[in-house]
Parts: C-alpha cells; sequence; structure tokens
C-alpha cells in the first residue's frame, strides 16, 4: 500500500489488537488481490440511535490503480452479530473481498454475461421511499432506486422480498436495474 490505512474510532476505545486485525485483514487483500494503493476504514461504537441501537458500524474504502474504488458501508439492518466488533470487522472485510473480486474480474475481462435475469431479497430499504439494497445469491449487496422498479411497484416492496433484476455497471459500481417483485408462485431461488 502507498500510503498507511486510516483506522477512524468513533465512539470505541482506539484499541492496538483492532488496529492489527485490520492491518492484516487489507494486507490479506492485498496479497490476493493486488495493489491497494490507500484505505480507511470507520469503526463507528454502538449507540442508542434508533438505526443502529447496540451494534457497531464498520465501514471500508479501497482505492485501487486506474481510479477504481471499493467502499462497503452499509449493514443489514438490525443483525445483531454486529453487536460483536471482531464480527463486524470479519464481516465487513468479507464483503469487501467480493468486491474485489469483482473488480479484479474486470479488469480481467472475466467478467460473465447474465443468461436472464437475477432473483434475490431486498435487504434494505431507505426510510425516505428512494432507493434499496438487494442480496444477491452469491452474497453480495446492490443498490437499486426506486425509479428501477418496474410499475411503480416500490411501495409494494418490503424487506425479505424476493425480486428479479438486471445487474448492470453504474457510476459507483453494480447497481439493479428493472426491479420486478415476485409473486410467491413465481419464486426461482
Amino acid at each position: 500500500m502507498e500510503t498507511p490505512v486510516q483506522i477512524d474510532f468513533q465512539g470505541v476505545e482506539s484499541d492496538p489488537r483492532v488496529r492489527s486485525t485490520i492491518a492484516t485483514h487489507v494486507q490479506q487483500l492485498e496479497e490476493r488481490f493486488g495493489r491497494i494503493t490507500a484505505g480507511r476504514v470507520v469503526l463507528k461504537g454502538p449507540g442508542n440511535r434508533h438505526r443502529t441501537g447496540g451494534l457497531f458500524e464498520v465501514s471500508i474504502r479501497l482505492a485501487l490503480p486506474e481510479g477504481r474504488e471499493v467502499n462497503v458501508g452499509h449493514m443489514r439492518q438490525n443483525d445483531e452479530r454486529y453487536s460483536d466488533l471482531p464480527f463486524a470487522i470479519n464481516d465487513t472485510f468479507k464483503r469487501a473481498r467480493r468486491q474485489l473480486q469483482d473488480q479484479v474480474r474486470k479488469l480481467h475481462g472475466d467478467v460473465k454475461l447474465a443468461a436472464g435475469p437475477g432473483v434475490g431479497i431486498v435487504v434494505e430499504l431507505d426510510p425516505l421511499g428512494e432507493f434499496g439494497f438487494i442480496e444477491t445469491p452469491d452474497g453480495r449487496e446492490i443498490y437499486f432506486h426506486r425509479n428501477s422498479v418496474l410499475g411503480g411497484g416500490f411501495g409494494k416492496l418490503a424487506v425479505n422480498s424476493h425480486v428479479s433484476y438486471a445487474e448492470e455497471i453504474g457510476d459507483k459500481g453494480p447497481q439493479a436495474s428493472t426491479v420486478k417483485l415476485l409473486e410467491k408462485h413465481s419464486l426461482k431461488r
């Protein structure tokens, strides 16, 4: 790494063991996927906020060559496992590893074209009703905007709804377009 990883503790005591764990994760990513030019990890302690009460938040931003980035910032709502800081760190780095795999595949031209629409589960919806996230069968979470939902059906979506979608690359990475709520009889998962 060209510059050392920045670790920002917010509402969490700075701990040398946590710093060492994060440095090890970043080193493993670099060994497996190549050069990372810069990185920042933000650890937010559990607070009394309604959205994350009692859960740690871990955000990772990795800068790659050619202006590419990997950003892992949101967590699944109400995932009690995030009350354990080591779990929160390991799970967030696991998602960063998946995104790095995708970036490396794109750089090498190894991206497969989808045979048809993907099927996933809505894992998060914006409280203001503007966007959400779909978990794909391979465990990635991809963004979608309310305008991507067919027939103005954003209001019918709920967390754990099964949807079909077309994945495309947007300005900030993978995103879903042509999102369609699947009726119970049409689930293919």
